[in-house]
C-alpha cells in the first residue's frame, strides 16, 4: 500500500510559526505533526509514501530523510489550487495498490486494520456539531450517497476527518482528470470531495469508517489542544532534580531545566532552557529559551527567547521578547 501526504498548505491561522516553518514539522507532544503520522504508518506497516510539498517543503524533505527508513517520494506543489489539485499532482505514483491519503495537518488514532485490505473504497468521518467547516458524506446507512465540500445548509453532521482509503485506484485517477479537465472547483479551488463525488457518479461503492481520534493541527488553540490529548496518554514519569514537573509532560533529555516548575501539559524541545519559571499547558520548541517568566497556553518557537514575563504568548521561531 501506499500513502499520499499532502503537505503543501501555508498554514495562514498558524502565523508566525509558519513564516519560518511548515505546519507540518510544526511540533506537538515532543515530535513534528508528520512525525506522528509517519510514526502511526509505519505502525500499521505502510513504509511507501509520497509527500506533496510547497512552501519551505525543503525542511520536509530532510526531515523525513534524516528521521525515517522508509521510502519516500517528494512532489512538489507550486500552485495551491486545492487539496485535488495536490493529489491530482501525484497520479503518476498510482499503480495498482490501494491508496491511503491521510492531510500533512492531521493526526490521527485509529484502527486502520478495519479499513485496510476491506472491500469497498472507504472514507475516515466524525459526527460533528457544525459540519458546515467540513466536507460532509451523506449515507443510506452503508453506502455513501453523496459528498458535499463546507455545505451552507448540511444534510448530514458526518465530517471528513481527512482519511481516505482508495481501493478503486484506476477510477479514482480518471475521477481527477474529469475533474480538471472539465475544471470542476468548488469556491474557486479543485477539492478531493468533488474527485470522490466523480466516483460515485461512476457508481463506486464507497462506505465510511469512524474516527473518533481526530486532530486537526490548523490552528494554535488546536495544536494546544492535541497537545494536551497526546501528553495525556504518556505514562512514564519525567524527574529533573531541582525543579517540580506536573504531569503530563515531554521534556526532551537534551532540555536544561533550573528552578522551574514545569506542567501539567507542557512539551520542551530539544536543546531548549527553562530557567527560574513556571510554564503549564504550553508547547517550548527546540532551541527555545523561558526565563524569569510565568507562561500559560503558549507558543513559543525554535530558537525563541523570553524573558521576563507574565502572559500567554505566540512567539514565532528567532524571536526575543526581553528586559
Amino acid at each position: 500500500m501506499k500513502a499520499i501526504i499532502p503537505a503543501a498548505g501555508i498554514g495562514t491561522r498558524l502565523r508566525p510559526h509558519t513564516h519560518t516553518a511548515p505546519k507540518a514539522l510544526l511540533h506537538v507532544a515532543g515530535k513534528p505533526i508528520l512525525g506522528h503520522i509517519l510514526d502511526e504508518l509505519r505502525a500499521f506497516g505502510i513504509r511507501d509514501v509520497v509527500i506533496v510539498v510547497g512552501f519551505l517543503g525543503d525542511q520536509i524533505i530532510d526531515y523525513v530523510r534524516k528521521n525515517y527508513s522508509i521510502k519516500a517520494e517528494f512532489v512538489s506543489q507550486e500552485e495551491l489550487r486545492g487539496l485535488g489539485w495536490a493529489i491530482y499532482l501525484t497520479r503518476n505514483h498510482f499503480t495498482s495498490e490501494p491508496i491511503l491519503i491521510i492531510l500533512g495537518d492531521t493526526i490521527f488514532e485509529t484502527d486502520l486494520d478495519q479499513v485496510i485490505g476491506g472491500e469497498y473504497d472507504c472514507i475516515g468521518t466524525k459526527r460533528v456539531d457544525d459540519p458546515r467547516r467540513f466536507g460532509i458524506a451523506e449515507t443510506d446507512g452503508k453506502f455513501v450517497t453523496a459528498l458535499v465540500e463546507k455545505p451552507e445548509k448540511p444534510s448530514s453532521n458526518l465530517a471528513l476527518v481527512g482519511i481516505y482509503y482508495i481501493k478503486s485506484v484506476d477510477l479514482f485517477s480518471q475521477a481527477l482528470e474529469e475533474m480538471v479537465k472539465n475544471e470542476v472547483t468548488t469556491r474557486g479551488e479543485y477539492q478531493l470531495t468533488d474527485a470522490l463525488q466523480i466516483m460515485l457518479k461512476h457508481n463506486c461503492k464507497m462506505t465510511t469508517f469512524n474516527v473518533d481520534g481526530w486532530f486537526d493541527c490548523g490552528k494554535p488553540e488546536a495544536l494546544l489542544a492535541t497537545n494536551r490529548y497526546l501528553l495525556s496518554q504518556i505514562k512514564s514519569l519525567d524527574r529533573r532534580e531541582g525543579n517540580v514537573l506536573i504531569p503530563p509532560v515531554f521534556i526532551s533529555p537534551t532540555a536544561v531545566l533550573e528552578n522551574s516548575v514545569v506542567g501539567p501539559y507542557v512539551s520542551v524541545g530539544d536543546d531548549s532552557r527553562i530557567i527560574s519559571s513556571i510554564v503549564k499547558d504550553s508547547i517550548i520548541s527546540e532551541g527555545a529559551e523561558v526565563v524569569d517568566s510565568m507562561l500559560e497556553s503558549s507558543l513559543v518557537g525554535n530558537h525563541s527567547s523570553l524573558t521576563g514575563h507574565y502572559q500567554r504568548v505566540n512567539l514565532g521561531d528567532s524571536s526575543e521578547i526581553g528586559y
